[in-house]
C-alpha cells in the first residue's frame, strides 16, 4: 500500500477504482453528450429536406386545385361559348397541370433524399462506441 492507502503492484502504481470509475462516468457522460449533439445536427439537416419538400408538396396541391377550377372553367366555357374561348381556358389548364406535376415531382426528390428520418450517422457512431467498450470491458 501507498501513504495514500491505493495498492502498488510490481510493475508501477495503479489509479485508486474510484478516480477510474469518476474517469469513465465523465468520459460516458462526454460521450453521450457528444452523440445528442451529433444527432440534433443531422436532425435539423434533414428536418430542412422535409421541410422543403413539403413546401414543393403544399405548392403542388395549391396549384393542383387551381388546376380543377380551370378544368370545370373549361367545361362551362365548352358548353356555352363557341370553340376559341373553351379552347382558350383547356391551354390554361394544361399548363396549370404541367406545373403541378413539375412542383409534386421535385418534392417527391426533396423527400426522397431526406429518407429515412433517422439519424443514421449517429446511430452508426453510437453502434461503433458501444462495440468498443464491449471490447475494452473483456480485456
Amino acid at each position: 500500500m501507498t501513504a495514500e492507502g491505493s495498492p502498488r503492484t510490481g510493475s508501477g502504481a495503479q489509479e485508486p477504482v474510484g478516480d477510474l470509475v469518476q474517469r469513465a462516468s465523465q468520459q460516458l457522460s462526454e460521450l453521450v453528450r457528444d452523440e445528442m449533439r451529433l444527432a440534433q445536427a443531422e436532425m435539423v439537416q434533414k428536418g430542412k429536406r422535409f421541410g422543403k419538400g413539403g413546401g414543393l408538396f403544399g405548392g403542388a396541391g395549391l396549384v393542383g386545385v387551381l388546376t380543377l377550377q380551370a378544368l370545370v372553367a373549361t367545361v362551362i366555357a365548352a358548353l356555352s361559348l363557341v370553340m376559341d374561348v373553351w379552347a382558350a381556358a383547356l391551354i390554361v389548364t394544361a399548363v396549370l397541370a404541367a406545373v403541378t406535376a413539375l412542383m409534386a415531382a421535385l418534392g417527391k426528390q426533396q423527400i426522397s433524399k431526406a429518407a429515412p428520418p433517422a439519424p443514421q450517422q449517429t446511430i452508426d457512431s453510437v453502434k461503433a462506441d458501444v462495440a468498443e467498450i464491449k471490447e475494452k470491458a473483456h480485456r
